[in-house]
């Protein structure tokens, strides 16, 4: 999958705490309170695997040794844009695979700003905060919903093992 013309792929990632909680970020700006959870393209020839651990560090600034990979998501979901939001005839939206990682020590430091190219301006998030998955699907940009409250039942297991859970 991913190979759509018409969706551009992508990876979504989920970073759960010990409280079963997900990393809710919002995009530029701030104050528009639109929370999502981080997601990313994936390169060319690029593996899904990698393209998640990539934007773990592009956008939150999270290493391989800051995370756990708990779960990815069986299938490819997708959502379709709103006509406004497409960028290019043709976008009609994105599909993703979905990963799902926890955070290693409590006091892992989110960094926004981690990664930003030379010709942006700003990272692309302005804030984060956490709260649950179901939570978070129902504060969400509407077409990103399905998706989200898909993941929080099919990781339901997930969310709820990792709470209180110690660190290794």
């Amino acid at each position: 999958m991913g190979q759509d013309p018409h969706f551009r792929a992508n990876v979504g990632i989920a970073v759960i705490n010990d409280r079963g909680e997900v990393l809710a970020v919002e995009r530029w700006p701030a104050g528009s309170e639109r929370w999502q959870m981080a997601q990313g393209g994936i390169d060319r020839g690029e593996e899904p695997k990698a393209a998640a651990y990539r934007e773990l560090e592009e956008e939150l600034g999270l290493t391989r040794d800051q995370v756990e990979l708990v779960a990815n998501h069986p299938e490819w979901l997708a959502y379709e844009l709103p006509r406004v939001a497409r960028v290019r005839p043709g976008g009609l939206g994105q599909v993703q695979k979905w990963f799902l990682f926890r955070l290693a020590a409590p006091e892992t430091a989110i960094d926004l700003g981690h990664e930003v190219a030379a010709d942006a301006p700003r990272p692309e998030l302005a804030r984060w905060r956490w709260m649950s998955l179901r939570a978070l699907a129902e504060e969400s940009w509407e077409p990103r919903r399905p998706i989200y409250r898909r993941l929080a039942s099919d990781w339901a297991e997930h969310l709820d093992r990792h709470l209180d859970r110690p660190h290794r």
